[in-house]
């Protein structure tokens, strides 16, 4: 849920920003403002997540500390969970809340202007039906002085976030849909603290290193799970897959290991300290790091069969770490020299150009990575306080210019991932005493105001899908019914027979009848209800060589048949099933997904 400060005669938006140390451009973008950004005493303002711990002084009071943030007594001693006579020790961490957890409607307030004004919007639409529901209101109706909680919604946009965590009790990989809002555990036991996901171009696989340091493949279109191979040690291990996502690059114990997904193929390229292998857009090279003769760490390009090996950088310091490729293979970026203090730089491949990013105050700047269209590094940059230490969220452009904060983070440092629009960036956040992550935050860039996407269990790792759509499947299975097909695989199902998901459903069912496929087909389309409108269409088609028909509905069908459509198919041999005979095997779907459905079908007798 969202937290609202009530601005105080003074107030300035620069001096409410500086009090949680956040960016006064979020604090700009989570209310809407307009320049010239005037601001009014009595007005609420959604208080993006700052910097909310502070180390108390001597002589400090909770009545004065509720005096400098503007923020009420009972809240700070709630989050605090102080007892009478609520004294305050020197050097004691004290949360101090960015006001209160909700919103007093104001008159002339609507719920709909109310989601605008606070980001409460999908897909760049005001969302106001969840603030609806989640305060319990039978009705739109609002009325001054109602106390509103607003919460975070779904934001829309393309893609799937994978991220590892342990919200079904063991590490493994899961799939957050930012245009619905569900998760969903996609392993079952397999990973582990470490693991993290690694998405093929095309969005069908997901590669991890996992429980007992195996490296496994997901292959999300088939709903298996394949394991490639085996490693020595844990963490720290970086998976490239080939421009046309058929194979993949990591290094293994002085050796470039090539894996080829289709024919099983496994390819060795001895390299003595070889890390972070990964494949240039052409398909035929490769990057990766190594020491050279010498002994110092430099990056370097070779041909997928070994042969044209060329240096590219002239490093005479210490270790290159996390290198990576940008998109356009015009630039490489890569951390030095170690964790106490971490440094990002990039490679301009051509000229050999070297540019430093200029990155957070103590110099401990970490996992950074290229936006999809190579434009802009986005990285996790740790800052200290007396208070704790926390992360500023930057982005910088590829020569390191245009370097800034965009968001704050409470976890000592975070992984960052980019939306597939290069508009989004998703960050780990709520580490409570440096212990793990335990939420999953969004921006745009354009327009960055937080936004939470998922909270609870730990959470380790994040990577947004690089293609746009979703290509998971399930395999649905009936003994009853003897078939078998593939189905979107964020639809849960409802009954045995039935399936639903955000964008459409299924349901099977049998029947028997002495007419043919044709008498069968029309007596279902033009059944004296008219579930299919007025005017359905017929299609004759063949399944599995079995005779067959397509039914979808004409546009004025009812609403609440949800654009129901029908495949009807004849079985190759009649089915028994409570004690009753069927010959056609009826398939329900939306008509979006019903040919999807039935490409697949296959009767399992």
């Amino acid at each position: 849920m969202q937290f609202f400060y009530t601005v105080r005669p003074g107030d300035t938006l620069y001096q409410i920003a500086e009090r949680w140390q956040l960016p006064v451009e979020s604090l700009i973008a989570a209310n809407n403002l307009k320049k010239p950004y005037t601001i009014y005493d009595g007005q609420q303002l959604s208080i993006p997540p700052g910097v909310d711990r502070i180390r108390i002084k001597k002589g400090d009071t909770v009545y004065a500390i509720s005096q400098f943030y503007g923020v009420p007594q009972s809240a700070i001693i709630k989050a605090n969970r102080l007892s009478p006579p609520y004294m305050l020790q020197a050097g004691q961490l004290l949360n101090v809340p960015r006001g209160l957890s909700y919103y007093v409607v104001q008159p002339g307030d609507t719920l709909f202007q109310i989601g605008k004004r606070f980001n409460v919007t999908t897909n760049g639409r005001s969302n106001p039906e969840w603030i609806r529901q989640i305060n319990g209101l039978l009705s739109y109706a609002l009325f001054p002085g109602m106390k509103l909680l607003i919460p975070y919604v779904p934001p829309g946009g393309q893609g799937f976030i994978a991220y590892t965590s342990n919200a079904g009790g063991t590490d493994d990989i899961w799939l957050y849909n930012p245009a619905t809002g569900l998760n969903k555990q996609i392993t079952d036991g397999l990973g582990a603290a470490f693991s993290v996901p690694f998405w093929s171009p095309d969005s069908r696989n997901i590669a991890f290193v996992g429980k007992n340091n195996i490296l496994y493949v997901i292959q999300l279109t088939r709903g298996t799970i394949v394991r490639i191979d085996q490693f020595s040690e844990e963490a720290g291990h970086y998976i490239s897959w080939s421009p046309d996502s058929r194979k993949f690059a990591y290094a293994k114990q002085n050796e470039i290991i090539l894996y080829d997904l289709l024919s099983q193929r496994l390819q060795k390229i001895t390299q003595h300290g070889v890390t972070d292998v990964q494949w240039f857009a052409s398909g035929t090279e490769l990057l990766f790091q190594a020491p050279d003769p010498a002994g110092i760490s430099q990056l370097y390009r070779m041909r997928t069969d070994g042969t044209r090996k060329q240096q590219i950088t002239k490093n005479t310091g210490g270790l290159l770490n996390h290198v990576r490729l940008s998109p356009d293979n015009l630039f490489v970026l890569y951390t030095t020299p170690g964790v106490s203090i971490s440094l990002i730089y990039t490679v301009e491949i051509a000229t050999g150009n070297v540019f430093e990013v200029k990155g957070g105050p103590l110099g401990k700047n970490y996992f950074p990575v290229w936006s999809p269209n190579s434009s802009t590094i986005a990285y996790s940059a740790t800052a200290f306080e007396e208070a704790d230490y926390f992360s500023l969220i930057r982005t910088a452009g590829k020569r390191g210019e245009k370097d800034q904060t965009k968001a704050l983070s409470s976890c000592f440092a975070s992984p960052v991932t980019w939306s597939p629009d290069n508009r989004k960036l998703a960050f780990l956040s709520g580490c409570y005493n440096q212990g793990a992550a335990s939420e999953i935050w969004l921006f745009d860039v354009l327009h960055p105001v937080p936004i939470r996407l998922v909270k609870g269990a730990a959470i380790r790792s994040l990577q947004w899908s690089p293609a746009p759509v979703f290509p998971m499947k399930k395999t649905y299975t009936s003994p009853d019914y003897q078939v078998q097909f593939q189905f979107p695989g964020n639809w849960e199902r409802v009954t045995e027979e039935r399936f639903e998901g955000p964008d459409g459903f299924f349901q099977v069912s049998a029947l028997f009848s002495e007419k043919d496929i044709h008498g069968v087909c029309h007596d279902e389309a033009f059944h004296q209800l008219l579930p299919y409108g007025s005017a359905p269409r017929i299609t004759q088609t063949q399944i599995q060589h079995q005779e067959a028909c397509f039914i979808f509905p004409s546009e004025d069908q009812p609403p609440e048949m949800k654009n129901q459509a029908a495949l009807i198919v004849r079985y190759p041999k009649p089915i028994q099933l409570n004690n009753s005979t069927y010959n056609y095997f009826v398939l329900w779907a939306d008509q979006h997904h019903l040919r999807e459905l039935s490409s697949t079908l296959v009767f399992l007798k």
